[in-house]
């Protein structure tokens, strides 16, 4: 299996994190792909690809046009305008607050676009985006190409990033663009399977009105988990995607045995619904030591994962996501790419 890495991701390392009403070095920091580039090294994968250059048509069809010119210019304004620090968002429309008119002044326009306040933007945030989604859209023309299965790397991640808006440490969303690659390049259904410990609401945000692109998500319940707010078992999907989206939230101490039998029941659902791709998004944060979930995953579960996925027989893009268990995203990470190739 060919991996897809861009050395761009470096560009993007806030220094701070609000966590538990503390800053602290944020969970998704540089450092968790090089576990995986060593892991995926170790274990004796084919040498990491450079993406290439980003083709950002596609971002622009999928994204809210104002959204992408704010991360394009975000930094620059926030310096212009006197701003210390890194952008980080401190006032969000709320309910019944005007949701049309975006502030002028950058500080609002923050609030505006973000989607929670622990995503900072630093001076190359923007460069680092575009440089995941080319990982996202080289693995995916490897796939169409040929090939079984490809992995992109990516970071940033991207499946909590909307149409318009970021938050979750997600600027462009990798999985619904490589979908939608998929879809151009002649699917005419795709599967999209969230493995992530957090729902996957940017992904299910853009994909909820469409009957092309069926969406599952197993995650820890909105109740209890980030992102709180999207998730529940009776979002099913709109109009045309009536049916098209299956979540699946799970109670704190979840071990495989119940999320296995989710994860079966999602590849069903995807199968019957006649799925030509799949695009995974991989979060490895499931893990039963990592600092920010509470499910119970062990490593030897995530190869096992990746036997299950294979077994629906689709071209399949992996899309790096979460994980912040920082010693063991490699070995997690690189586990389902294993067991996937193992079966």
């Amino acid at each position: 299996m060919r991996t897809f890495h861009s050395e761009t991701h470096r560009l993007h390392f806030p220094q701070a994190e609000l966590s538990g009403g503390q800053f602290v070095t944020p969970y998704e920091r540089p450092s968790r792909v090089e576990y995986v580039l060593n892991r995926l090294a170790e274990r004796g994968f084919p040498k990491v690809e450079a993406p290439g250059a980003v083709d950002v048509a596609p971002i622009r069809a999928m994204c809210d046009a104002g959204y992408l010119e704010f991360l394009e210019t975000a930094w620059e304004q926030w310096k212009a305008e006197g701003m210390e620090g890194e952008i980080i968002a401190a006032s969000f429309p709320a309910r019944r607050m005007q949701i049309a008119r975006p502030p002028r002044n950058i500080d609002g326009k923050a609030g505006y676009y973000a989607l929670a306040s622990e995503t900072a933007i630093t001076r190359g945030t923007w460069e680092a985006a575009q440089g995941s989604a080319a990982c996202a859209q080289a693995a995916t023309r490897a796939v169409i190409g040929g090939d079984r299965a490809a992995f992109a790397l990516c970071r940033p991640p991207g499946h909590h990033a909307t149409a318009d808006m970021y938050g979750g440490y997600c600027f462009i969303n990798n999985a619904a663009l490589a979908a939608d690659q998929f879809r151009a390049s002649g699917a005419a259904k795709v599967a999209v399977l969230d493995i992530d410990f957090h729902h996957g609401n940017g992904t299910q945000d853009i994909l909820y009105d469409r009957g092309d692109v069926f969406f599952a998500s197993l995650h820890g319940a909105p109740e209890d988990a980030f992102p709180y707010f999207l998730g529940y078992a009776d979002e099913t999907g709109t109009g045309a995607g009536e049916g098209a989206t299956a979540n699946y939230p799970m109670a704190p101490g979840t071990a495989y045995d119940l999320w296995s039998g989710a994860l079966d029941d999602a590849l069903a659902r995807i199968r019957a619904f006649g799925a030509e791709a799949l695009v995974v998004s991989l979060g490895v944060d499931a893990y039963k030591d990592d600092p920010i979930s509470f499910f119970k995953l062990d490593s030897p579960d995530f190869m096992d994962a990746g036997r299950r996925i294979a077994t629906l027989n689709l071209p399949t893009v992996f899309c790096m996501e979460g994980g912040y268990a920082i010693e063991a995203v490699g070995v997690n990470a690189v586990n389902v790419l294993e067991g996937f190739e193992g079966a």
